[in-house]
């Protein structure tokens, strides 16, 4: 697998571009590339072109994290404002509007079918879980605090849930947090299973192989990438290669590679098979937010594309074959 750069759009935004997601294809329409900045707003861009679909406004802080429905008929996004707004992707409509106490509402997906949105909690160290059909809150996934004497502040702090992804078969939830730990947790059961050890700074992202349940990989402040057994507990591989921050990580859709932004401006592509990275992309001059590819569907589409957004305003476009 190799990139081609195929499309940059500078100023795509007013301000950094935070998160992105691809909007799975429908039957009447391709994918959509969903970009979200602290500028405020969200924007839908139509493939290959990028070109500009339509924006949303509707927030009134910085937009820190955006996911879409498997239909690809809702999106959601969240701002520091505490609020996530679900939206027909099509028509702009509000759907539901979602309220958490301040600094609560991190990153989020939904799940495989679609019946449930995870968000990151943030500084209530726990995973939120609304229902899709009533837009209730049914579940909180709380990271249990340590053992022995009484916690302070500081120990609460440090699990401050940044980063949240499902597995493939929507049996398991794994969340990042600022001190480092990741949390895997039974979701059937609601329960706390076990943490994965190995960074010691923040948690930025999290993907699991869309190939194997078990795998999930980790972008931390450490500049490392990890890939764990989720299920046994052990971390399987540890890539380096970016010299600074990794902020996003996401998995091809065969589950064959993944992909890295950073602040050290790059995106990186790794071959697991190799477990290194085998190619550097430096379109961005600015610290690399996000990094998403595309799902597979939709009617002719046959080539791969991977998408960046940045601190510099940007998103780029990547092909592969």
């Amino acid at each position: 697998m190799k990139l081609a750069g195929l499309k940059s759009v500078e100023n795509a935004h007013d301000e950094s571009v935070w998160a992105a997601t691809w909007v799975p294809a429908t039957e009447t329409r391709p994918a959509l590339l969903l970009t979200g900045s602290l500028d405020e707003s969200v924007k839908l861009w139509r493939p290959d072109e990028l070109e500009l679909e339509r924006t949303n406004s509707g927030h009134c802080l910085g937009v820190v994290s955006v996911a879409a429905h498997p239909s690809g008929v809702i999106a959601a996004s969240a701002s520091l404002d505490s609020f996530v707004r679900v939206f027909d992707v099509d028509t702009n409509a509000t759907i539901a509007t979602l309220e958490a106490p301040p600094s609560e509402v991190w990153q989020m997906q939904f799940d495989p079918k679609g019946t449930t949105l995870a968000v990151a909690g943030g500084g209530s160290a726990s995973i939120k879980l609304w229902d899709t059909a009533t837009w209730k809150l049914v579940a909180t996934l709380s990271i249990p605090r340590p053992e022995g004497p009484k916690p302070s502040d500081k120990s609460s702090s440090k699990k401050f849930v940044l980063s949240v992804a499902w597995s493939p078969d929507g049996r398991r939830l794994a969340c990042g947090s600022m001190d480092g730990t990741i949390s895997v947790f039974d979701v059937a059961r609601s329960k706390f299973l076990h943490h994965l050890e190995g960074h010691f700074m923040p948690v930025r992202s999290l993907v699991y192989s869309p190939s194997d349940p078990r795998v999930l990989f980790s972008a931390s402040d450490d500049a490392h990438v990890h890939m764990y057994d989720a299920e046994g507990k052990s971390l399987v591989g540890a890539m380096s290669g970016h010299a600074s921050w990794v902020l996003s990580v996401d998995a091809s859709p065969d589950g064959a590679a993944i992909a890295t932004g950073s602040s050290d401006r790059t995106v990186r592509l790794w071959d697991l098979g190799m477990r290194a990275a085998v190619q550097t992309m430096s379109n961005h001059t600015d610290q690399v937010w996000g990094v998403s590819f595309r799902p597979p569907g939709g009617t002719g589409v046959r080539a791969g594309r991977l998408a960046s957004v940045s601190d510099d305003k940007s998103i780029s476009l990547y092909g592969y074959s």
